[in-house]
């Protein structure tokens, strides 16, 4: 098991049938969302209050075209932007800091399954991704289970992030690595 797994769903359990059931409830609403007019901001925002179990803070924008399994466990702060065709798989948890700007095609990643191929189907492992304030995240990004995103920083268009970033840093490439220190 990843030393980033903080939460584990067996595969052949009342509690992964109720994951699967909110799946289908999820994906019901954001096919929905997605084929709206962009202008039928109303719609949106009642969707997105199905997706993510309430209403969302007027500063908080997501254009669509927007996937997510589950919804119930990202948390936004205020003048958050997300830009279309990201996908938040959030069941292990997501938290998004003030102030922070999501580029299109933004992957936040929270699960994932055992190396081993004797366990690949039997499980899935789950820890949050928490991105603080202030943060900027580059074009096709992916971020992995288990890492936080440090105030103030910036993750270059289509980096994988697999480990932690500090503040004030950027970070880019496959895996992501610092770039350099951001006055």
């Amino acid at each position: 098991m990843s030393t980033r797994t903080e939460q584990v769903i067996y595969v052949q359990t009342p509690d992964f049938a109720r994951h699967a059931e909110r799946i289908v409830e999820v994906t019901d609403a954001t096919s929905r969302l997605n084929a709206l007019p962009f202008g039928d901001s109303e719609g949106r925002a009642d969707l997105l209050s199905v997706v993510f179990g309430g209403p969302l803070s007027e500063s908080v924008t997501i254009y669509p075209p927007f996937f997510t399994e589950y919804g119930l466990n990202t948390t936004f702060g205020e003048n958050v932007f997300v830009n279309q065709g990201c996908t938040f798989m959030d069941k292990g948890g997501i938290h998004i800091g003030n102030g922070v700007m999501i580029a299109p095609k933004v992957s936040l990643i929270t699960g994932g399954h055992p190396l081993p191929l004797a366990e690949r189907r039997e499980y899935l492992s789950f820890a949050p991704i928490v991105i603080e304030d202030d943060v900027w995240i580059g074009a096709a990004a992916v971020v992995t289970q288990g890492v936080t995103i440090g105030t103030g920083a910036v993750v270059a268009a289509g980096a994988v992030v697999t480990r932690d970033v500090p503040a004030r840093t950027l970070v880019g490439g496959v895996p992501a690595r610092v770039v350099k220190t951001i006055d």
